[in-house]
């Protein structure tokens, strides 16, 4: 890291090669490994909006390898749930750069 740099610049995040390819689920109760979520609560509630944002943002923040997303994302809750996201900026640069749907959806 180059003097003045800061870790949140450079750090590296996931980003699948498509959409569909995340194919996780849409309900029920999900437990995160603690890879992912180091936290005491690791399991969300797919029917709970609060807990299906908590779960995106943690899993796009924390993923080191796609077949993390594939797992625990899905393309079509993630384009629903894009615009009500609390993730960093990078991250969320480097998604809508890979994904113009995303941009759209957060400026619609």
């Amino acid at each position: 890291m180059h003097p003045g740099a800061r870790y949140a610049d450079i750090r590296p995040y996931t980003v699948p090669e498509s959409l569909s390819e995340l194919a996780g689920p849409t309900s029920g109760v999900v437990s995160l490994p603690l890879s992912l979520d180091w936290s005491q609560q690791r399991r969300y509630d797919l029917t709970i909006e609060k807990d299906r944002r908590r779960l995106y943002e943690t899993v796009i923040r924390e993923a080191m390898d796609v077949s993390e997303l594939r797992r625990f994302l899905d393309g079509g809750l993630l384009l629903h749930l894009w615009p009500s996201l609390w993730l960093p900026v990078r991250a969320k640069s480097l998604w809508q750069e890979r994904f113009p749907q995303l941009r759209s959806a957060a400026a619609a």
